[in-house]
């Protein structure tokens, strides 16, 4: 006995030494937001004042100092952020992750991006601000990897800790760019249907993305001076930086508003995850002055305000992207066919290492127009060589100069010169000043083909017909600069006729825009609150119209009492998410059935590269209305022909049958919060458990549903449950009135260090849709409670 009590004593001074042991390790990976520091590559002091949300106010005597501040506060709170999303581009995952993320590695590194950052580095001016600013950003980076507490999460992977250079950024660009493509998604799941099940299936496809259409009006007037789909989603599922979808912004004009001033407001829809992809900072200089929201690794903000001027954006959904099937010469498998005759491929051998693993090298083949994708996609089975042409690479990069001019404009001119700069991916970008200006400028290169060529379809490759034939100037892009509406907005919608055409592209339905439209265009008197309600907005205009046109094919009296209680909810719902609605309950079911009873017979397996895409979104609608279309016949019915009532009855009873099994007999119980959540996760909190428990933020309820403005987007699937993957990344609000006060609010917080009190402070208030301020009121910031300074080293 006295043995046992000896060996217990023992091994709970064990378990106590390693419990405190435990704690005070990681009291030393806490970021440090008090105090002062000795720092290399500042010429005079800098202080960070961090406020009740841990957005950091760099003061500086010198734009240099500041960003070297800024990349060091940015790096304490989002270093392990930064090393993920540089790594992406770079294919570089599954150092850290293992082999599961080889293919993902595999396609990142065939996309060209390292090699396009090269090319732009060896160009570049080094005497610019933006390439003197960004230096001095990877400074302080550097600095606080040599000197700064290591991030939990480079322990529990077991990687070293590299410095940055401006390679790294430009990597980030492209990894951004690449996100804002769709055409990976839709072109090669069109060119399937057309091939394997003809003309008619294929145009009442693509019929739809030219119905139901609310147009961005182009107008310019003067400036105010005074006052592949499934093996594409298997890839980047597995990613651990979240794509980029979606966006609403509007910028109400001085006669919209009851303060006679301009009313800002942007949030841009991107994948969820922990830490959030914004991180917030404030720099102020005597000459200098930018409240921004940078993304990880990017010094200049994409996001920004100050007292003059406001800025944001939306993905302009422009085809940027286009494949090509190329020929093979029948001799040597080495070339490829083109007008002038057989051309060599260009050979690039590219090697990943493998966490756990040995080591893969394979090689990429280029041609003129990009690089051949069948051996980067292992679910490519189509033997022609099927080659990428993506703008991004192709053309100069100038996505410093464009983030640098757009955060350092002095007028709405200058902004627009800036904005000009971009060539890819296409933005529309917003904007809105002091001076009463409010404009929208759709940035990317733009380009035209031959007449009747359909950018959809995979393109020829060697026939030198299906190659770009002119590039528009700028001022042909889509734009409006105070037009006569008073107010510029965008949802990612289609923009009126470009260059004499409608634009190609992957726009997304006009829900978002068409509900922006309704909200703005009657009212003339808004203020800062309105706007932080409709920001908040949850109630679709056009889901109510799809489920009445499928209930009107209906015959009532074949459904049962509780059936016919469900049909009524929906044919008075008008569209409104709440979390105690049951109405989109029974429509998300419903678009799930009737998408697959539609579809999926003639599909087949290409039907999962279909459902839960934009694509899908913008045939749905019209579909639902089509009384004769060939898509209604189930051919796996040989004894007959279905038709509109046939599918939409058995999709209506399937519904009910499903619901009745998830959620009891009783309709009033299907509420919208007993199926849809979001959970912010985080790498290594995907991986359950403890470490779930850690990292990730949530779950949550939340107002909202696909394609309201409080944009909360998911997957339609079998389950039935509804687990929001994306959404707006921030929501913003700047208004010129009282600029002072403008809002902003994050997913979860301002830190990615689990140890910060900023982890995820704000993830309550953003479900609920409230807002924190962004502060630039000198004396206010200065009565925070912690503050950094930065002394230079002796």
């Amino acid at each position: 006995m006295k043995l046992f009590k000896k060996l217990f004593k023992i091994v709970l001074l064990l378990f106590v030494l390693i419990i405190v042991g435990v704690w005070l390790f990681s009291l030393t990976l806490h970021p440090t937001y008090n105090g002062t520091l000795e720092f290399a590559n500042i010429s005079d002091k800098v202080t960070v004042h961090y406020d009740e949300v841990g957005v950091p106010h760099i003061n500086a005597q010198n734009q240099q100092d500041a960003y070297t501040a800024l990349g060091y506060v940015h790096a304490q709170d989002r270093l392990w952020q930064m090393e993920l999303v540089r790594r992406i581009s770079a294919g570089r995952l599954a150092e850290v992750f293992g082999k599961d993320l080889v293919r993902t590695d595999r396609f990142f590194l065939g996309l060209g991006i390292e090699e396009a950052a090269e090319k732009t580095i060896e160009n570049l001016d080094k005497t610019s601000e933006a390439y003197k600013m960004t230096a001095a950003y990877l400074n302080g980076v550097n600095q606080f990897i040599n000197e700064g507490a290591t991030p939990l999460e480079f322990y529990l992977t077991g990687i070293k800790k590299e410095k940055y250079t401006i390679k790294d950024v430009y990597n980030v660009f492209g990894y951004m760019a690449f996100s804002f493509a769709v055409a990976h998604k839709t072109d090669p799941l069109l060119t399937e249907v057309k091939e394997k099940l003809g003309d008619a299936y294929f145009d009442e496809l693509n019929g739809a993305n030219y119905k139901n259409l609310t147009l961005i009006k182009n107008e310019k007037n003067s400036e105010i001076k005074g006052a592949f789909a499934k093996a594409m989603n298997t890839l980047l599922d597995k990613l651990p930086i979240s794509p980029f979808i979606g966006s609403n912004s509007w910028v109400l004009g001085p006669e919209k508003t009851k303060n006679g001033k301009v009313i800002f407001a942007n949030d841009p829809h991107i994948g969820f995850s922990q830490p959030s992809v914004w991180y917030q900072s404030h720099i102020k200089t005597p000459t200098y002055e930018i409240y921004g929201f940078n993304l990880a690794l990017t010094p200049f903000p994409l996001l920004g305000h100050n007292r003059s001027y406001a800025y944001g954006l939306t993905m302009f959904e422009n085809d940027d992207v286009d494949f090509y099937y190329e020929q093979n010469n029948p001799d040597n498998k080495q070339e490829y066919k083109t007008i002038d005759g057989y051309r060599k491929y260009k050979l690039i051998d590219k090697t990943i290492k493998v966490k756990n693993s040995v080591d893969t090298t394979f090689q990429i083949k280029v041609t003129k127009h990009g690089p051949i994708m069948n051996n980067l996609i292992d679910f490519i089975r189509d033997e022609r060589p099927i080659a990428m042409q993506w703008i991004y690479t192709k053309l100069n990069n100038q996505l410093l100069e464009t983030s640098y001019e757009m955060s350092h404009a002095k007028s709405l001119s200058e902004f627009k010169k800036g904005a000009s700069k971009l060539h890819a991916p296409g933005l529309n970008i917003m904007y809105g000043d002091a001076k009463n200006n409010i404009a929208w400028f759709a940035s990317g290169k733009l380009y035209k083909y031959r007449d009747g060529i359909n950018t959809k379809l995979i393109l020829d490759g060697a026939s030198g017909k299906d190659e770009i034939k002119r590039w528009l100037d700028f001022e042909e892009n889509p734009q409006a600069i105070n037009p006569k509406l008073n107010y510029v907005y965008s949802a990612n919608n289609q923009p009126d006729s470009i260059a004499g055409i409608l634009y190609p592209g992957y726009y997304l339905v006009e829900d978002r825009a068409r509900r922006i439209v309704e909200l703005l265009a009657p009212k003339n008197d808004w203020t800062k609150e309105d706007v932080t309600k409709m920001i908040y907005d949850v109630t679709s205009p056009t889901a109510p119209e799809t489920a009445k046109k499928l209930i009107e094919a209906l015959t009532i009296t074949e459904f049962s009492a509780s059936d016919k209680k469900a049909i009524e909810i929906l044919k008075k719902w008008n569209g409104y998410y709440g979390k105690d609605e049951v109405a989109p309950v029974i429509y998300n079911r419903l678009l799930y059935e009737f998408q697959k009873n539609t579809f999926k017979d003639e599909m087949g397996e290409a039907y999962v590269q279909f459902v839960n895409t934009p694509f899908v979104e913008k045939v749905v609608p019209v579909q639902a209305g089509r009384i004769k279309s060939i898509w209604w016949d189930d051919i796996s019915t040989k004894e007959k022909v279905e038709t509109r009532k046939d599918i939409i009855t058995k999709s209506f009873k399937n519904t009910f049958s499903f619901l009745q099994k998830q959620l009891g007999g009783n309709v009033d119980d299907w509420k919208w919060n007993r199926v849809a959540s979001v959970e912010y996760q985080h790498p290594i909190g995907k991986a359950g458990g403890v470490l779930r428990k850690l990292f990730n933020v949530g779950p949550f309820k939340t107002n909202g549903g696909d394609q309201v403005i409080n944009n909360q987007i998911y997957d339609i699937d079998s389950t039935g449950i509804y687990k929001v993957k994306a959404g707006p990344s921030t929501r913003r609000i700047v208004d010129f009135s009282d600029v002072e006060n403008s809002l902003a609010i994050l997913p979860t917080g301002q830190s990615g260090n689990v140890f910060s009190e900023h982890y995820k402070d704000q993830a309550k208030k953003y479900v609920d849709g409230k807002f924190e301020k962004m502060k630039i009121n000198q004396s206010e910031i200065e009565k925070s409670k912690n503050m950094l300074v930065l002394l230079p080293k002796k």
